[in-house]
Parts: C-alpha cells; structure tokens; sequence
C-alpha cells in the first residue's frame, strides 16, 4: 500500500493497526514511521531466513487489495452506465454494429481503463517492493527540475543505490511529445549523478509506439543508462532483488484461476 495516498485520519487508523505511535506526529512523520516499521520488518525477516515468505505474503495482500478495489470501481460504473444516454448507438447501427454489441463495446471500453489504471499500479508496486526487500535503505525519491520550470521535480520510483530506476508495466504511447519530456527527465536524473534505469514489463505491439520505444532506448544508452524491456525486464528484477517476481505473480493468478473454477462448478 502507497500510505503517502492516504488521508491522515486513515494513515493514523493504518499506524495504530501496526502498533506505531502516531501521537503529535504530522503526515510526513507519520509516513516515515511506517517505512520504518516496514524497513525493521523486511531485515527480521532477512535475519530469519523468512523474506520470501514475508514478500510473497506482502504482495498477494497487495493483489487482494487491487483486485477488491478494482472490482467495487467496476461495478460502480456499470451501475452509472445504466443511467447513459444511449441516443448514439443510432451511429453505431448505421457502422453495422447492433445495439447490443454496441453496448457491450461502451461497458468494455469504460471499465478497460480501470483494468489497465490497476494493472500498471499493482504490476509497479510489486516490483518496487522487491526492491525495498533487496534494498530497505532504497525507495522513491523527487530530484529537482534543472532543465526548466515544469514540471519542478521528477520522480525516481525507486533509487536503488546510484541506479534511478524507473518502473512501467508497458508503455503504449505514440505521441511525439513524449520522447522529449522523457528526454529531459533522463537528462536531468543523470545531471543529479544517479543511472538512469528504464524498467517496463511489457513491449508494446503497435509500429508507431514500438519506434517510440526504439528512440527512448536511444536516448538512454545516450546517457549510458539502461534500458530493459519484456523478459528483459522479468531477469533485471531477478538479477537486482534475487526474487523472482514473475514466478511470485504466476502462483498468485493461477490460484485465482483455480478459485474461479471452483465457483463455477
């Protein structure tokens, strides 16, 4: 869980669940205290042999977390669908679609973007947690904007050592203006004396935004930083934590499939 998302009151709540003194203490403090427990916690367990144990647990709660959130947002929207005006599925008649594709096609496209939002959080959370559990003197980290006045800082999703890693899901963008901000995050992140690391778990499949992805891949051997993608990105975490997160991931969705068999039978 990102506690920095919390409101007080519920990172208060948070704290007093983990037995943390919260008296007087202001919202940064009370963020730095849990990343002190968590920090204590993950080198106990180091200590005892039991960090794989610990970080498997860690994640599928983190899984459990998204999963029942993802679903309230879902059914939300579904339930705010049913209140549409539907007056353009006359357009979509006329393309050959019948209405009942059609809003079946609205349902999917209004969800998909919950699905894709969560995916990449939960996917970049689990990894940066096998980060911390390889490195709890490592995180996130802001570095100020050198290069101009927006935006006035650039965030690090996790300073491992001198390494500046940044961590993506994928990355399907084809916008043009996007390899020159990422030209000048990567600029200024090795201006601060930190490698420049580029992590996305998945390549994207279009022409125009696997080219993208070829002039970014560029621009960070330009600054002798390093670029992983795809299965290259599954060994990098391996070979920087000493976890495998895809096996970790893959135990998790098949005991969901198994669930869901279950429930069906």
């Amino acid at each position: 869980m990102k506690v920095e998302k919390l409101k007080k009151a519920e990172l208060v709540s948070y704290c007093n669940e983990k037995g943390i003194v919260t008296s007087s203490l202001t919202k940064a403090e009370l963020v730095s205290a849990v990343y002190v427990y968590r920090k204590k916690q993950v080198e106990i367990s180091r200590d005892n042999n039991t960090d794989l144990v610990l970080l498997k647990l860690k994640i599928q709660h983190l899984a459990d977390e998204y999963s029942s959130n993802l679903s309230v947002k879902i059914s939300d929207r579904k339930e705010e669908m049913q209140g549409d005006d539907n007056s353009h599925y006359l357009i979509y008649r006329v393309l050959g679609i019948p209405e009942k594709e059609g809003k079946l096609i609205d349902e999917y496209q209004n969800t998909g973007r919950f699905l894709y939002k969560y995916a990449g959080s939960f996917l970049e959370e689990a990894a940066s947690i096998c980060l911390f559990f390889s490195n709890t003197s490592g995180g996130k980290m802001l570095v100020e904007n050198t290069d101009g006045k927006r935006p006035k800082t650039f965030e690090i999703d996790f300073l491992n050592g001198n390494d500046a890693i940044e961590l993506k899901w994928r990355d399907a963008t084809t916008d043009g203006d996007h390899i020159t901000k990422e030209h000048t995050r990567v600029a200024v992140i090795k201006g601060h004396g930190f490698t420049p690391v580029r992590v996305m778990f998945y390549y994207p499949q279009r022409e125009q935004a696997i080219r993208i992805q070829n002039t970014l891949k560029t621009i960070y051997k330009g600054v002798d930083g390093e670029y992983h993608a795809g299965d290259d990105a599954w060994s990098y975490i391996v070979n920087s934590t000493g976890y495998d997160l895809k096996s970790i991931l893959t135990d998790i969705a098949d005991k969901r499939d198994n669930e869901q068999k279950k429930q069906n039978i």
